[in-house]
């Protein structure tokens, strides 16, 4: 595996050089492709390089989610975005949205998959099956583990907001306390927290202090930035401590020619957007 520095640190050179928590998802839907790419090979890859390149010196990380990579075939042209993230882009890390959940030697061919074959500096993960289902990944030093907590999801609360003992901590704070301390073996682990619970982003943080939060949620799924930042932020380092996703916002501003410069500017509105809630929250 290329040696790249940990997760944790890219992330701290990028929000601070960035000034940005803003994560852009990259979920290549053809159907949405602008016509002038429909027709050509390799179509996933070249929409996905246009948005980067488009939106690089906005962003504090990518996360292209495999399963649209997957349902195509193109797993080939996920490795070479990768790759291209990270040599055109090298300080820049690239989360995978795999949500793996497995245990055993299949949780080690996963880990394989991500952070050999995909090289990827993170990956999400299930922690449904308890800690045999992240251990795997823990091994990949420096590689990035983030663990989905609560998610922004309306059935998530099915389960997440279940108490789990007698003190009726919910089912997501015991995730939480637990990614923070007996799992936290590498140093590495971050957690999945949806901007559309922001009152639990403020829970959570309290829970895991300066552990990284992904939050999805925002953009199409509706979750408000302001009260987002105000939950998630680290106190006493504004800008940090947060990776705030918007994935179809983005990628599909325009579905015409002009995508590249359509997505560069909701990029750079919603970076925008979140500068404006770190300067609210400080005030």
């Amino acid at each position: 595996m290329k040696k790249r520095p940990s997760f944790t640190d890219q992330l701290a050179y990028a929000w601070k050089t960035q000034d940005s928590m803003l994560c852009v998802g990259l979920d290549p839907d053809p159907q949405k492709f602008p016509a002038s790419l429909k027709a050509k090979g390799g179509a996933i890859l070249a929409f996905c390089r246009e948005i980067v390149d488009a939106t690089a010196d906005v962003v504090c990380s990518y996360k292209p989610q495999i399963a649209y990579f997957a349902a195509h075939g193109a797993e080939d042209q996920l490795e070479q975005l990768i790759d291209y993230i990270h040599s055109q882009y090298p300080n820049i890390p690239v989360i995978l949205d795999a949500k793996r959940g497995d245990i055993g030697s299949t949780a080690e061919q996963y880990a394989k998959e991500a952070f050999e074959r995909y090289q990827a500096d993170a990956i999400t993960v299930n922690p449904y099956m308890g800690f045999d289902s992240i251990e795997p990944y823990l091994k990949y030093s420096g590689r990035g583990v983030i663990v989905l907590c609560r998610t922004s999801n309306p059935g998530g609360s099915d389960l997440q907001f279940l108490p789990v003992n007698a003190s009726s901590e919910k089912l997501f704070e015991h995730v939480a306390r637990m990614a923070a301390t007996s799992w936290n073996q590498s140093g590495q682990i971050g957690l999945v927290v949806g901007a559309t619970f922001p009152a639990e982003i403020a829970k959570v943080r309290e829970l895991v202090g300066d552990m990284p939060l992904l939050i999805p949620g925002i953009g199409a799924q509706g979750g408000d930035i302001e009260a987002t930042v105000a939950a998630g932020q680290i106190k006493g380092a504004p800008g940090t401590g947060m990776i705030i996703n918007s994935s179809r916002a983005i990628l599909y501003a325009s579905k015409e020619g002009d995508f590249q410069q359509a997505a560069r500017q909701a990029a750079l509105q919603t970076r925008d957007a979140i500068r404006e809630a770190v300067k609210k929250a400080r005030a």
